[in-house]
């Protein structure tokens, strides 16, 4: 199928859908100057200070850093944290907020971005999944108990050796806090936000669970976590799966494969319905 008549497709399913899901990967944060760390080189791209030191995105990301060594894990983590209090939603989290008000479209959102940007973009966080936690809140690293609490830390790094010159401390114990982010190899996360998440989704789901649209942006393979929800999606009666993936596009008929960034195909889907481009 041709770009142009994909994107004709998607309008024609936004028209008639009974629902929106928007499921999000890194590469919806592309547009907005964000890296998706994407293999090695990709994450280095970022990160130059990490390849020199021998360290890919799973030694960094990884709850072991705040157990041994917490300024370095912060290092990370509290970089991340400047970077996404930093930027600004690009133009397409605008367009999904104009479709659902403009066809009135019950909606639900999910992603395995800890970013916020959902939330910045003025999205009501009562309908957003975020299955992998967020940056945005903390969490004590034993952890002492199960609260999670927002984050409201100022982390100083130093660029050069990639560590914090100070440290967010648990509220509850002497201990450091750490993001309530799920790592790799993670046995620590406090995971009930989330999970008071899915089941408000769940809720959702059975009430609007036929002829959903479902908009898969920027979801790779190498963390499949959001393919595994859209193809689970996809199997609903009447479901439509759109992949948006300039990489990793390939998705069975009837479900709709659009193998550009998440703007482009956003700005094109807004075209076919009469937008302002």
């Amino acid at each position: 199928m041709e770009l142009l008549e994909g994107y004709a497709a998607v309008a024609a399913a936004l028209r008639s859908a009974a629902g929106l899901v928007v499921a999000t990967g890194a590469g919806m944060g592309i547009d907005s100057g964000l890296p998706d760390f994407r293999g090695e080189r990709g994450f280095w791209k970022a990160y130059p200070m990490y390849e020199r030191l021998g360290i890919s995105f799973v030694d960094a990301a990884n709850p072991e850093r705040f157990e041994e060594d917490p300024e370095f894990g912060w290092g990370f983590y509290g970089h991340r944290l400047g970077l996404y209090r930093a930027t600004e939603p690009h133009r397409g989290y605008a367009l999904l907020r104009r479709w659902i008000e403009r066809f009135r479209l019950p909606w639900f959102a999910v992603t395995s971005n800890v970013d916020g940007q959902f939330q910045k973009a003025g999205f009501d966080e009562s309908r957003l999944v975020e299955v992998h936690g967020s940056i945005h809140h903390l969490q004590c690293t034993a952890p002492c108990s199960d609260d999670i609490w927002e984050n409201r830390e100022e982390v100083e790094v130093d660029l050069g050796s990639m560590r914090a010159r100070g440290l967010p401390r648990c509220r509850h114990c002497p201990r450091v806090a750490r993001p309530n982010i799920l790592m790799f190899g993670d046995g620590s996360w406090v995971p009930h936000r989330s999970h008071d998440q899915q089941r408000r989704f769940d809720a959702f789901l059975e009430e609007r669970g036929e002829r959903l649209l479902v908009l898969e942006i920027g979801a790779g393979t190498a963390v499949a976590t959001i393919r595994w929800i859209t193809e689970r999606l996809g199997r609903g009666e009447g479901a439509t799966v759109v992949r948006v993936n300039p990489r990793e596009p390939d998705i069975r008929p009837p479900h709709l494969a659009m193998p550009v960034g998440a703007l482009e195909a956003l700005a094109g889907i807004d075209r076919e319905l009469g937008g302002e481009g």
